[in-house]
C-alpha cells in the first residue's frame, strides 16, 4: 500500500489509497473540516495537590541596600530599565511551592542541563500596574492573566497555582516597587510573571522542579509622541499558530519564530507581520497582538467590529477581551455588531475597495491599540481607511480612551485591582 501512496503526495493520495472506512479510523484529520481545538489545560484545583499550594502569609521579604537611581520617564525604553527587587516562588515535586521571597533583583543560577534551555519549559504573562490621580496603585484584570497563566503552565507539564495567592504576591511586590511607576498620565510599570522548569536533566519528561518569578520594567507610552500608523505585510510563507498547537498559550517558544518573519517584513519597509492561516488566507494575528477590523455591511451598511474567534490559534488576550466587552457596552447602543467571526484578507481587499473599511487596529496590554495604515497583500497595498495626514481613526482613539479610564481608576470598575 505504502508504494502505491508514494508516487502522489498529501491527503489526497491516502484517501485514494485506503479505504474510506479504514481511514477515518486510522487518519480522521484528513475527513475534519473544522479546525479544531487545542488541548484544554486541567483547572488549577485538579493539577496541584491540596496543601502544597502557595501561601502568601509565609511571603519572605528582604530589601535591597543599594536602591537604584529613578530614570527621567521621558528617557524610559521598553523592557530595558527594571526595579530593584523580583519575586519568586519555588516548586518541587516532592514539597509543592515552597515559600515565596521578595529579594533584590538578581542573575538566576542554573545548570547548563537545566530543561528549560533544552526543551522550552517556558511560559510568562504581560501586564501592568497603574498609579491613579490619588497614588493608589492599581493592576488591570490580573485575574485573567492568572487564569491564562495557569493554562500555559498546565500545557507544558509546569506546575499550576491558586490565582488569587499569586495576585497577593504581586500586589505587595508592586507595592514595595511603587517608587518606580511614574505618576503621569501613559506611563506604568510593566509586569513579567514567568515561569520555567528548573530540573537538571536531559531526560525530556515533566519536570521535577520549576521557579515562578516576577519582575518589572517602568515604562512610558508605547507612542510617546502620538499614534503611529502601522504598515503590515499579509504572511502566508510562515504560520504563528496550527489547529492542535499552543497558539492560544503564552509561551516562550511562539515567540522566536516569529522574528525572522518579521525582520523580512521590515526589510520590505513594513513593520510588522498580519500573519494568514490557511488556503483560505483567514486573517488571525498582527505580529503579537490580537487584530480587530471595523467594516460597514455591504447590503445594510451597519458597522461591524470584528476579531478572529478563540478557535485554539489565536492567544486570549486580556485587551482583546476588554476590547470586545467594551465594544459591547458601547457600540452596541450606538448600532454597531460585535463578531468574534473568522474573515480572509479577501475579504479584508474588497471592503477596503469598495470603501466599507473603516478602520483597523491591534491591540495587546504594551500598546492597548496601535491603529494600521495598509496592508501588502498579493503585490498592492489594501488601505485601511486612515487618511494620509491621519495616525489614528476615530474608533481606535475611542477604544484607548475607554481602556485608560479603567486602567487609571478615572472610572471605577470591577476591572482594576486596588493594590491595599
Amino acid at each position: 500500500m505504502l508504494r502505491r501512496i508514494l508516487p502522489h503526495s498529501g491527503a489526497a493520495a491516502l484517501r485514494a489509497a485506503i479505504p474510506t472506512q479504514t481511514s477515518r479510523t486510522l487518519f480522521p484529520c484528513l475527513h475534519h473540516t473544522t479546525r479544531n481545538y487545542s488541548i484544554k489545560a486541567p483547572h488549577a484545583a485538579s493539577a496541584t495537590p491540596p496543601g502544597i499550594d502557595i501561601d502568601p502569609s509565609k511571603l519572605i521579604i528582604e530589601e535591597t541596600k543599594t536602591p537604584g537611581k529613578l530614570q527621567n520617564p521621558e528617557e524610559l525604553v521598553f523592557g530595558k530599565t527594571f526595579t530593584d527587587h523580583m519575586l519568586t516562588i519555588e516548586w518541587t515535586q516532592k514539597d509543592g511551592w515552597l515559600n515565596p521571597q521578595i529579594k533584590p533583583y538578581q542573575n538566576l543560577s542554573l545548570d547548563p542541563a537545566t530543561c528549560v534551555f533544552h526543551y522550552a519549559f517556558e511560559c510568562f504573562e504581560g501586564m501592568k500596574a497603574y498609579k491613579d490621580a490619588k497614588g493608589q496603585i492599581r493592576l488591570f484584570r490580573p485575574d485573567k492573566n492568572m487564569a491564562r497563566f495557569n493554562k500555559s503552565a498546565a500545557r507544558i507539564a509546569l506546575p499550576t497555582f491558586d490565582p488569587q495567592a499569586v495576585i497577593d504576591l504581586i500586589a505587595r511586590f508592586v507595592k514595595l516597587e511603587s517608587r518606580f511607576i511614574p505618576e503621569k498620565r501613559g506611563y506604568s510599570l510593566y509586569l513579567r510573571p514567568t515561569m520555567i522548569g528548573t530540573q537538571k536533566t536531559l531526560g525530556i519528561s515533566p519536570p521535577g522542579s520549576a521557579l515562578l518569578y516576577v519582575i518589572a520594567s517602568p515604562v512610558g507610552p508605547y507612542y510617546p509622541t502620538g499614534f503611529k500608523a502601522v504598515s503590515l505585510e499579509a504572511t502566508d510563507y510562515a504560520v504563528r499558530a496550527w489547529p492542535g498547537g499552543v497558539g492560544d498559550k503564552k509561551l516562550g517558544a511562539n515567540y522566536a519564530p516569529c522574528i525572522v518573519p518579521q525582520k523580512e517584513a521590515m526589510s520590505r519597509g513594513f513593520q510588522q507581520n498580519l500573519w494568514l492561516f490557511g488556503e483560505e488566507e483567514y486573517v488571525t494575528e498582527v505580529g503579537t497582538m490580537n487584530f480587530f477590523v471595523a467594516f460597514k455591511d455591504k447590503k445594510t451598511g451597519q458597522k461591524e467590529l470584528v476579531t478572529a474567534p478563540l478557535d485554539g490559534t489565536i492567544l486570549e488576550g486580556v485587551t482583546r477581551d476588554s476590547v470586545l466587552s467594551l465594544a459591547r457596552e458601547k457600540l452596541v447602543p450606538e448600532g454597531w455588531k460585535i463578531s468574534e467571526r473568522k474573515f480572509t484578507m479577501k475579504e479584508m481587499d474588497e471592503a477596503a475597495q469598495e470603501g466599507r473599511l473603516i478602520e483597523a487596529f491591534g491591540a495587546g496590554t504594551a500598546a492597548i491599540v496601535s491603529p494600521v495604515r495598509h496592508i501588502s497583500w498579493k503585490g498592492k497595498l489594501v488601505h485601511c481607511g486612515l487618511k494620509d495626514h491621519e495616525e489614528t481613526g476615530e474608533l481606535t482613539m475611542r477604544v484607548k480612551n475607554w481602556m485608560e479610564a479603567r486602567q487609571y481608576g478615572d472610572e471605577e470598575h470591577e476591572w482594576s485591582y486596588i493594590c491595599n
